[in-house]
């Protein structure tokens, strides 16, 4: 591996970092405060419950479709311009989301607010890859930023929580425009600007696929995940899919494509790209139950369950910071295989959870987690140390939108697996002299199950929710056991694939990846230049 010295980061790249961070923060607070409002929104506007589930989903879906075309768009137009346009629309969609009068308004403005969020991440990432060129202080400053969705998502319902105690339910919305306006003053002063000096031409209909695909599917499979298989999502998975595998047998032909190719024949990209991605899909499949068991089972309040939650919060914010300091000393391959076996032991402790294992989940959670913070800072570090300087902003939304498939695949695939051992299971132990439409509701969620044995006498009431328990943690056994063999064999395959990559040194940097190890043309086109 060849490699150069590069200059060590100044005090302003650092400061710079924290600017960097702002978006981060934004967008987990974001996720995390909607949910909170729902009650008083659904008062206030009175929307429908297709038109709730779109104001719910619609921000995910749009930032999930958005952001390969963003990537590939910051590398072109630059990297700052494209982030600071994006804060500008961002603060604009907050401000018109807190004051929708509608819930269709409200729709479309978490539809621009989804398209806005898309521009961040991708910029962020990208903007830390040229911002810190010492393999060290890349890793270390990845591991600060991936630590601020750890903090937006604990500090966001407490936050959030006080604003709806004594506002409006549009004051959630307008806590981005404040971030927004720091990222606006502080981003000119403190962000260096990047771009591909020779972009080439920017093609429209890949764009459109890559839009059409990823949202198709994402869309199908959270539909699986909310109301089973059907006809439908199935279609809508399969029509998405032959759009994607369309989109990428066009790249393989253009001179200037929205997705470099290439970079799959190069070990180290792939195989952090495929842990990233199949890493957060079980993880969404066992958090999904976590957050229930606390909750339904349990019986916690949702603030006691976001307390119990904090624990691992601060265990991924530990173990992505201390990510930087080992990779230097160790191989980043038994890194990151390392943080997926302390996540498997987490797993493994919530396979032999009870009715009233409060300190079981917290400290497996918290291994989970503290594992994934070793894991995720490496492996984001890896995709984007990969690609070439002038294709990082395509790389990193590479990256982003392997998470959000690889969390919708989960919560569709894991989810939809849990719940129908929890249907199973209940369907045989539900008690005699249940009327049916009392059963079907029991049987399709575990809260339907919870309310339908408030409204039973106390014995039947009882019997029920003791059954419907004990089903839907038997569900939890089985998604935390297939987490476990998951975990071993990701574990073996990074530990396998990433082998021949050398710890990283203070004064190291790879400039652009080994294309000669993967027999991979040298891109003839000249280097990025940096602005100001």
């Amino acid at each position: 591996m060849e490699t150069s010295t590069a200059s060590k980061a100044s005090r302003r790249e650092w400061i710079g970092l924290a600017v960097l961070m702002l978006p981060t923060l934004l967008i987990a607070m974001d996720l995390t405060v909607l949910h909170l409002a729902v009650p008083s929104l659904s008062a206030d506007l009175n929307p429908s419950s297709s038109q709730l589930l779109w104001i719910t989903d619609i921000y995910g879906f749009m930032i999930a479709g958005s952001l390969i075309t963003m990537g590939t768009l910051g590398d072109r137009i630059g990297r700052r311009r494209l982030l600071l346009s994006g804060a500008v629309a961002f603060g604009i969609a907050s401000t018109i989301a807190a004051f929708s009068t509608s819930a269709t308004m409200l729709i479309a403005a978490r539809a621009v607010l989804g398209i806005a969020g898309a521009t961040l991440m991708p910029s962020t990432m990208s903007l830390i890859r040229n911002m810190f060129l010492d393999s060290g202080q890349r890793t270390a400053a990845i591991g600060i930023w991936v630590s601020g969705f750890s903090a937006g998502s604990a500090i966001g319902p407490l936050i959030g929580g006080v604003l709806l105690e004594n506002f409006w339910w549009g004051s959630v919305f307008l806590m981005g425009v404040p971030v927004m306006a720091v990222l606006l003053v502080s981003g000119p002063l403190l962000l260096p600007e990047y771009r591909d000096p020779n972009p080439g031409r920017f093609d429209l209909p890949s764009a459109a696929m890559s839009l059409a695909a990823v949202l198709l599917v994402i869309y199908g499979l959270k539909q699986v995940a909310e109301s089973g298989p059907g006809w439908l999502p199935v279609l809508t998975v399969i029509a998405g899919l032959t759009i994607g595998v369309i989109f990428v047998q066009r790249q393989r032909k253009l001179a200037d494509p929205l997705i470099d190719l290439r970079l799959f024949r190069v070990p180290e990209f792939s195989a952090s790209l495929a842990t990233y991605t199949v890493g957060i899909f079980f993880a969404f499949g066992i958090f999904f139950f976590i957050a229930q068991y606390l909750q339904l089972v349990l019986g916690l309040s949702p603030l006691q369950a976001g307390l119990w939650s904090v624990p691992g919060a601060f265990a991924f914010i530990f173990g992505s910071n201390l990510a930087p300091r080992v990779v230097q000393r160790v191989r980043p391959a038994y890194v990151v295989s390392g943080g997926l076996l302390v996540a498997t032991s987490g797993l493994f402790m919530l396979t032999l959870i009870g009715d009233n294992s409060l300190a079981l989940v917290a400290i497996g959670n918290t291994l989970v987690s503290l594992g994934f913070g070793f894991t995720f800072t490496v492996t984001i570090d890896m995709v984007i140390a990969a690609a070439p300087p002038e294709r990082a902003g395509a790389a990193s939304a590479l990256a982003e939108t392997g998470a959000e498939l690889g969390g919708a695949l989960g919560l569709a695939v894991l989810g939809s697996l849990g719940m129908a051992v929890y249907r199973s299971g209940l369907s045989s132990a539900m008690p005699a002299g249940i009327a049916q439409s009392l059963r079907n509701r029991a049987l399709d969620t575990l809260g339907g199950a919870v309310e339908v044995a408030g409204e039973l006498p106390d014995q039947p009431g009882a019997a029920l929710l003791e059954a419907a328990r004990q089903a839907f943690i038997d569900g939890m056994h089985i998604n935390a056991l297939i987490g476990v063999i998951g975990f071993i064999g990701l574990a073996f395959l990074t530990a396998t694939m990433l082998r021949n990559v050398e710890p990283h040194t203070e004064s190291d940097w790879e400039p652009e990846p080994d294309y000669s190890a993967a027999t991979l043309p040298v891109d003839p086109r000249p280097k990025m230049q940096s602005g100001d």
